[in-house]
């Protein structure tokens, strides 16, 4: 369920829990696609045949394909509806706990850790995110996104 905040409600969030967004399975439609865009055609994402008997026993998703779907999943988690910019600003911190097999399906949980004003009308959001594996005690990714959301 999508948490939909006012730009204003946002200065009071600080340290709440937004809940979950949907499952969204990685195809090995997808990891190629993302490999064509990022010229990384590693074995160990794009030849399946090569890649079940690999490290990992088939093919797994880039690292970084899992980071970049953070801002769709994120956006089921949290919609500011009043604001006229938003700016994905950065990220404190990324890791890659554990890797995402072709196939599987990942889901993002967030929360707000800190809120800023910056730059006058302008507020910044410090959140921490985790892409969880379905059926895997350990998570594929674990970062801190900064938004900044601008009247």
């Amino acid at each position: 369920m999508t948490t939909i905040v006012s730009f204003d409600d946002l200065q009071g969030m600080e340290g709440a829990a937004l809940g979950t967004s949907k499952w969204l399975e990685i195809t090995q439609d997808r990891v190629n696609t993302f490999a064509d865009a990022t010229d990384d055609h590693q074995w160990i994402h794009t030849d399946p045949v090569r890649a079940s008997e690999g490290p990992f026993g088939g093919p797994i998703a880039h690292g970084y394909l899992t980071l970049s779907l953070a801002i769709p999943l994120w956006s089921e988690v949290l919609e500011v509806d009043d604001v006229s910019t938003k700016v994905n600003y950065g990220l404190n911190k990324v890791r890659f706990p554990s890797p995402v097999p072709v196939g599987a399906r990942i889901r993002l949980t967030g929360a707000v850790a800190r809120v800023e004003k910056v730059g006058g009308e302008g507020l910044q959001i410090t959140t921490d995110v985790v892409i969880e594996i379905e059926g895997s005690d350990k998570p594929a990714c674990v970062a801190q996104p900064v938004f900044r959301f601008y009247r």
